[in-house]
């Protein structure tokens, strides 16, 4: 739900990861005009807008399609239904470096924290973190907290809050110290066997397993498909899962393939501070999925799906089909919803144009199943055309992930290279959509941030059009992704 790890590891002089930069993280950034054009009197309502745009490098014709997520639920009405919550707390040697430092090179530059923060483990910006957790409960949740290292064990067995001395809970927390391995798995059965038998009604509660780790495992059962298994088999059971993740070093390349099981997500921590005001704000929506199994079909016979942005699951869109797992709640400013949308690049297979014909289907939170039906017609748009600011900010913040997962596996992949390499984007093909790309690295290692020449002279003018539409649109708060633009563009080692 954020790409914190894609900000900061630039900050402290890293290339990121490719799947640092996640669309549906860097959507909910935002906030977006869905297109709803009527009221909503159901818990879920898709809206559609379409557009139709030129690529900024090759100028060839690309046509999207953008799908508004809207709730007949209003903010001040929302409420969370009551919690049985396991904390898993990471503990394990990794834990104990800083968080602007890579645990297994020992390299890097400081964070922008303040004097206290600036040295902080990762240890202790954990515990912060589960306090701030803790602080979100009501008296009629129920909650446990696990430790894992080589292997789990238990501090706090599943009780209610108003029976529980949380003082003492505190002071048992700020007491862990980190040493040992990374058993993930090993944390995911112990807190799983404390809900098993629980109350598992969907309609009064909500029963999650927070992780806080940095995800880097290194013992046990170390591959994601393992975890997967435990994770959907808790899914079929109605326990779903948070991953969040401590310092530059997470490996969002893991707990990305992890996260798209039904009902889970994830978030990334660099400074208690910031994790506070985080569940604040986002704690009630964190925990709270409002809808599984949405599916998308087109009818239309001349066009396909090429790409899904919003969604962790784009990699199983293709086709005539659009599968999310799960939708969470978000709240919604002056009209707009933050990270409101799914995005879709459509394909033209023929010289026909026809309308499209979109079927939604979709499961509630209490099991009841819904569909609606919409059409939608691109014969008389022409580039450049798009319906609404939303629709035009989608394509603007998608393009822009685009080009910035090229950029970092073109430059993983060509690190220790000593001839010339072409980047993947240019003029022939302009913006491409990333290639599948795993580093295969469980315990994630590091290189020096680097923007080779040819990706500094495409962000130059990257930026360019970056601003022009940034400002068509009139939002502002776009400029932080101007300003990483344009720092790209006059990079020096």
């Amino acid at each position: 739900m954020d790409i914190n790890n894609f900000r900061e590891n630039i900050i402290n002089g890293y290339l990121p990861l490719p799947t640092d930069m996640t669309y549906e993280g860097l959507f909910y950034n935002y906030y977006f005009d869905t297109g709803q054009s009527r009221p909503c009197d159901k818990l879920f309502c898709p809206s559609y807008s379409c557009a139709v745009t030129r690529d900024p490098f090759s100028n060839k014709t690309e046509y999207y399609l953008s799908v508004g997520l809207n709730s007949r639920l209003e903010e001040r009405d929302f409420e969370r239904k009551k919690l049985n919550l396991v904390i898993v707390l990471d503990i394990s040697g990794s834990m104990s470096s800083p968080l602007n430092e890579y645990y297994y090179d020992s390299a890097g530059n400081q964070m922008r924290l303040d004097i206290r923060e600036r040295n902080l483990a990762k240890i202790e910006v954990a515990k912060d973190a589960i306090i701030a957790i803790m602080d979100q409960l009501d008296y009629d949740d129920h909650f446990g907290i696990v430790l894992f290292n080589s292997r789990a064990h238990l501090l706090e067995r599943m009780t209610s809050v108003s029976r529980t001395d949380m003082d003492e809970i505190e002071d048992s927390i700020y007491a862990i110290g980190p040493s040992g391995n990374t058993n993930l798995s090993d944390g995911m059965k112990l807190a799983t066997e404390l809900l098993d038998g629980y109350e598992l009604n969907p309609y009064e509660y909500e029963n999650r397993i927070i992780f806080l780790t940095d995800a880097m495992p290194n013992t046990g059962i170390l591959g994601s498909y393992s975890l997967l298994r435990q994770l959907s088999r808790n899914a079929d059971n109605n326990i779903y899962t948070t991953f969040v993740g401590i310092g530059v070093d997470f490996n969002t390349e893991l707990v990305e393939d992890i996260t798209k099981t039904r009902g889970a997500n994830y978030y990334s921590v660099h400074s208690p501070r910031d994790f506070l005001q985080r569940m604040e704000e986002d704690f009630d929506y964190m925990v709270t999925p409002l809808v599984f199994d949405l599916r998308l079909t087109l009818d239309a016979s001349g066009w396909d799906i090429e790409q899904v942005y919003g969604s962790p699951e784009a990699d199983k869109a293709r086709g005539d089909l659009m599968k999310v797992n799960t939708l969470f709640p978000s709240p919604k400013e002056e009209g707009k919803t933050r990270g409101g949308l799914i995005l879709l690049k459509l394909k033209k297979k023929g010289s026909g144009w026809g309308s499209i014909k979109l079927k939604a289907s979709y499961e509630d939170r209490g099991g009841y199943k819904d569909t609606s039906e919409a059409r939608i017609y691109f014969e008389d748009a022409r580039a450049e055309y798009f319906e609404n600011s939303g629709i035009h900010k989608g394509v603007l913040l998608a393009r822009y992930a685009d080009l910035m997962k090229d950029w970092t596996i073109d430059e993983w992949e060509h690190a220790h290279w000593s001839k010339p390499w072409e980047p993947m984007v240019g003029e022939e093909d302009g913006i491409v959509i990333p290639p599948s790309n795993n580093l295969g690295r469980w315990e994630r290692q590091s290189l020096p941030l680097t923007v080779s020449y040819e990706y500094r002279s495409l962000f130059r003018d990257f930026s360019d059009y970056f601003e022009y539409e940034m400002e068509e649109i009139g939002d502002y708060s776009l400029d932080q992704e101007l300003e990483l633009l344009e720092s790209f563009s006059r990079f020096r080692y």
